[in-house]
């Protein structure tokens, strides 16, 4: 069985404050886009996993696609599986690929395997792996707060925009972005900001991860100002990176500026 598994993006993310347990609250807006890996899932004599496309550091030690397996088998008895999954979404660009990845194993495994699972009980499966992972089990825009696991229905849609994702040659690990942000216990409006039209988004929403992470990455920086410059009505970077997005009017052709970059143009639904 066959799933397409989606990549997102982070439109605005304020970092609140960090918690006793070691993670941080935020305030962040997930908004599902066209970019897909591809998952797909088969009964096999043992569990194995097969990955093609980009490359996936680590890709069979603790890859999130065998912890769905693992997750789903400690509670139900079904038999091993072979896992192929094609790679699209670049891995570390903030664009959750991994852990929709994982969602669409959830998903596969219960329909292949008619176990009934319902749809509060694999959301609470995908939080155990990952705090956007039950995110894209829906697939609709939210508001997202705590850990990035607790969800409200937001009212945007991207209908009609060109998106374009730019992902520089750069891995940025999560502890990093982590050890690097401003708290904002404040918040920043978020909320509100995000009723606001598009073209007022860049005085509004912003993304606490970006001004260490361009400190240290100046390239990052340079690719948002590059898309301003083309004529984007927004543009940020993706959670706690490295990809970068603009959001356009039209569809845009940003040229041999990103060369040395992967450059994915996305006509929003």
């Amino acid at each position: 069985m066959i799933a397409f598994a989606n990549a997102k993006i982070n439109i605005g993310l304020q970092v609140i404050r960090r918690r006793e347990d070691g993670y941080h609250d935020l305030e962040t807006v997930f908004y599902p886009i066209r970019m897909h890996d591809v998952v797909e899932v088969i009964e096999s004599s043992e569990t194995r996993f097969f990955a093609s496309g980009l490359a996936i550091p680590h890709s069979h030690a603790g890859n999130l696609c065998l912890r769905a397996y693992e997750l789903v088998r400690s509670r139900v008895d079904i038999p091993p599986v072979d896992i192929y999954l094609h790679k699209v979404i670049p891995v570390g660009a903030g664009l959750g690929g991994g852990s929709s990845d994982a969602a669409a194993v959830l998903r596969v495994l219960n329909d292949l395997f008619a176990i009934g699972l319902s749809d509060s009980e694999l959301m609470a499966m995908a939080r155990q792996l990952g705090a956007d992972c039950a995110f894209f089990l829906r697939n609709k825009p939210v508001f997202a707060t705590g850990i990035g696991d607790v969800f409200t229905d937001v009212n945007v849609n991207l209908a009609g925009y060109h998106l374009v994702v730019v992902k520089p040659d750069v891995h940025i690990d999560t502890a990093e972005a982590y050890r690097g942000v401003m708290l904002r216990p404040e918040g920043n409006g978020l909320s509100d900001a995000i009723r606001l039209p598009v073209a007022a988004w860049k005085d509004r929403i912003a993304n606490d991860f970006e001004g260490s992470i361009f400190a240290r990455h100046p390239a990052i920086g340079k690719l948002k100002a590059d898309l301003y410059e083309a004529g984007a009505l927004y543009a940020a970077m993706s959670g706690s990176g490295s990809a970068v997005f603009g959001i356009f009017e039209k569809r845009a052709e940003l040229g041999q500026t990103m060369d040395a970059c992967q450059v994915f143009y996305i006509d929003s639904e």
